[in-house]
C-alpha cells in the first residue's frame, strides 16, 4: 500500500533539462565518496547513506531530491527522511539516468565527470 504522506518519486523525464532541480528543492547525493568524486550534480550536498543519521543537521531546509547511482539507496534514504519529518523525493534511475539525459555534472577538481 502506498504511503500517502510520502511525496511522489521523480524520474529524469519529470525534470526540466534547462533547470533540472525543481524550485524549492536541494539535491542530496547519498552515494559513496568514490562515486561522488567521479561526478555529481552541481550544487548537490554529499552525505553517504551510512552517514545520514549522524549528519541531519547539515541538511538544508528545502525539500530534498535524493539521488544515488540508480535509485535504490536513495529510495531507502527518502523513506527514512520522510519518516523523520523531512520532505524528500527519490530520483528514480539516479545519476545513471541524470548522466544519460545529458544533465549537468561536475567534479570538485574541475576535470571531466564520469560515472562509476
Amino acid at each position: 500500500m502506498e504511503d500517502l504522506d510520502q511525496p511522489a518519486d521523480l524520474t529524469v523525464r519529470d525534470l526540466d533539462p534547462s533547470a533540472p532541480v525543481p524550485p524549492g528543492h536541494a539535491v542530496l547525493d547519498v552515494r559513496e565518496q568514490d562515486e561522488w568524486d567521479a561526478g555529481h550534480a552541481p550544487g548537490a550536498l554529499h552525505v553517504p547513506l551510512g552517514e545520514l543519521p549522524a549528519r541531519l543537521e547539515e541538511l538544508p531546509e528545502e525539500d530534498l531530491l535524493v539521488v544515488c547511482r540508480s535509485g535504490g539507496r536513495s529510495a531507502r534514504a527518502t523513506a527514512w527522511l520522510n519518516h523523520h519529518g523531512f520532505t524528500a523525493r527519490n530520483l528514480v534511475g539516479g545519476m545513471r539516468e541524470w548522466h544519460a539525459a545529458g544533465l549537468p555534472m561536475v567534479r570538485d577538481d574541475g576535470s571531466e565527470p564520469y560515472l562509476l
